[in-house]
């Protein structure tokens, strides 16, 4: 995984935080439209204030994350968190990153690192009231499936910083120690993402929705292992791609929420896993 801030510390140590990422394939203009404008910064990883597309300005926000960011630990395989009492707070961050507000959640409502790495926090305050304090508004899940070529950015509120490429394709199984993710995003080469990114959105530099969310890389060239993950065809063909990155799409998160941006798993034409 893209880790969390203590392992990420080793991870610099090997790459640097000085160095630039390579230059990506995405045209220059779409990539610099991509602000830091409804990031967040948690106390280990990287996530976003976000709205699904029917959630009213009335509604509690959510912040999106990683579920293996959870301050409870990474879940275990099989293992799915439902409305859950949590306080934990999250930077706000404006469009040139500078840190302006602190939200707080109320409750973890959806976490899994199964078949995707998720987590999804209810906060103590709405959309309108976000917006009346900061003047920062939300980002927006895409709720269609992204395609290969899309130019995409991954804004990592943890350290201020952005990485730039595109929508390789997708890994039908990308396994990684115990966990197993489903129709994974995978990165061309450019974006070169670090512990701490873990939870950035992942943004379609052309409709400025998130479409998935950063969540790991293969480090070292091994296989199918913790921070190794490799990608497992529907025939049992492994691959792996060393110093390859990867990001769990996020377009089957809004048919799980109703009104009132109410988790509901048994809603019609939602595939979250459950508990």
């Amino acid at each position: 995984m893209n880790k969390p801030l203590l392992a990420a510390l080793t991870t610099l140590a090997f790459t640097g935080v000085g160095v630039a990422p390579a230059v990506a394939a995405a045209p220059a203009p779409a990539a610099r439209a991509v602000t830091f404008a409804g990031t967040v910064s948690l106390s280990n990883c990287s996530g976003s204030l976000v709205r699904l597309p029917a959630s009213q300005d009335t509604d509690p926000a959510l912040v999106m994350s990683n579920g293996h960011c959870l301050e409870t630990g990474f879940p275990a395989a099989g293992e799915v968190v439902v409305n859950q009492a949590s306080s934990r707070s999250f930077g706000l961050l404006n469009a040139s990153g500078t840190r302006v507000g602190t939200l707080r959640a109320s409750r973890i409502a959806y976490a899994t690192m199964t078949d995707t790495d998720v987590s999804l926090y209810q906060l103590t305050s709405t959309y309108a009231q976000i917006r009346a304090s900061w003047g920062i508004s939300p980002l927006t899940l895409n709720d269609t499936r992204p395609v290969a070529g899309t130019a995409i950015t991954v804004v990592s509120g943890y350290w201020k910083r952005t990485y730039a490429c595109n929508v390789d394709g997708f890994a039908y199984r990308l396994k990684e120690g115990q966990w197993t993710w489903k129709d994974s995003v995978r990165y061309t080469s450019a974006c070169q993402t670090i512990g701490g990114t873990s939870g950035s959105p992942v943004v379609d530099n052309a409709t400025g929705k998130v479409v998935a969310v950063n969540n790991t890389g293969n480090e070292d060239g091994a296989r199918c292992t913790d921070n190794n993950p490799c990608e497992v065809d529907a025939d049992g063909t492994v691959t792996v791609r060393e110093g390859i990155n990867y990001a769990q799409q996020t377009y089957q998160i809004p048919a799980c929420f109703g009104t009132g941006n109410t988790l509901d798993l048994g809603r019609s034409g939602c595939t979250l896993p459950k508990p």
